[in-house]
């Protein structure tokens, strides 16, 4: 069944609104851990994403892990023009809401079902913060 049309809204939304391609996993999200910021790709062995680009994306996750380093990780990450295009978290942790503010960049969380599941990876999305949505566009 395809998502395409399917507007999805959030409990917590901060951010412009942008467009992008999705790049989704049923796992969690830490930018000290996971990820090498000077290549742009996730770099942890066990992660779902590994190997895979995130720069320019919309970072479609099941949760936010990671404290301080994190959030400022981002922030120079971003300054870089080596961020994701947004994020959308089934669930956030307020260090990460504050770094992706600093950095920002646009943030949806909170969702009535799984997020991960719900948007095919690579699909075209419209994040729309000032509403609180996601749609599907392709």
């Amino acid at each position: 069944m395809s998502a395409k049309g399917k507007v999805f809204q959030a409990h917590h939304a901060m951010g412009q609104r942008v467009r992008g391609t999705a790049l989704v996993a049923s796992d969690g999200f830490s930018a000290r851990y996971d990820l090498d910021r000077i290549k742009g790709v996730f770099s942890r062995p066990s992660h779902q994403l590994v190997g895979q680009s995130y720069v320019g994306k919309i970072l479609v996750v099941e949760t936010a892990k990671g404290g301080v380093a994190s959030a400022w990780m981002l922030h120079e990450m971003q300054s870089r023009g080596m961020a994701p295009l947004a994020f959308v978290f089934n669930s956030v942790n307020p260090i990460l809401a504050q770094g992706a503010a600093l950095a920002h960049l646009p943030m949806l969380a909170g969702f009535e079902e799984d997020i991960t599941k719900a948007i095919p990876n690579g699909a075209e999305l419209e994040i729309d913060p000032e509403r609180g949505t996601i749609t599907v566009l392709s």
